[in-house]
């Protein structure tokens, strides 16, 4: 799913709002998420999962084409974690056969 499809969906579910004001919270909710990911902060939003970040120091590395070393730089990377009861919902519908 890509974030206009998001809006789509959002905006289907909720139509009393209009679809400019669906996609002005849903970009503010990502606004607030980056943001606090990049002062450092951990998002968790319960049922779903959380948001952090997590540094990967300077290393180095290989080239794949040629196997060269090559010298990797030290960097901040998002991850995510899903929530217990997102991972319930994946594991129940691979039960049902889906």
């Amino acid at each position: 799913m890509i974030k206009s499809e998001l809006i789509d969906r959002v905006s289907a579910r909720n139509r009393y709002l209009y679809r400019q004001d669906v996609e002005r919270i849903v970009d503010a909710v990502l606004d607030e998420i980056t943001q606090a990911l990049e002062r450092g902060e951990r998002v968790e939003i319960r049922g779903f999962g959380a948001f952090f970040v997590r540094h990967r120091p300077a290393r180095s590395g290989r080239n794949p084409q040629n196997g060269n070393a090559v010298f990797v730089e030290e960097k901040w990377v998002p991850l995510f974690r899903a929530g217990k009861e997102i991972r319930e919902r994946l594991n129940a519908a691979k039960k049902d056969g889906l």
